[in-house]
């Protein structure tokens, strides 16, 4: 497991990383539902800066929440 930030403070809070090469990240918001999509947009804009070349693209990504909902996003990812 990873932490990843950068020098425009894009971060993920978690970074899961197999021994086979499979990969994901996961954010973990605790606040509202517009805390949550600005989590999932950057975890979109992590995934589009990653360099497939050297690694696989991503299996999953996640938003964790306190909520008692879960939500799919139609973004091919999460």
């Amino acid at each position: 497991m990873f932490f990843y930030r950068d020098r425009n403070d894009l971060e993920c809070v978690a970074i899961v990383h197999l021994r086979d090469g499979r990969w994901g990240t996961i954010e973990i918001k605790l606040g509202s539902k517009e805390s949550i999509e600005v989590a999932a947009k950057n975890l979109l804009k992590f995934v589009n800066i990653v360099d497939t070349d050297e690694m696989n693209k991503p299996s999953f990504l996640m938003v964790l929440t306190a909520t008692k909902y879960a939500y799919r996003i139609d973004d091919g990812y999460m």
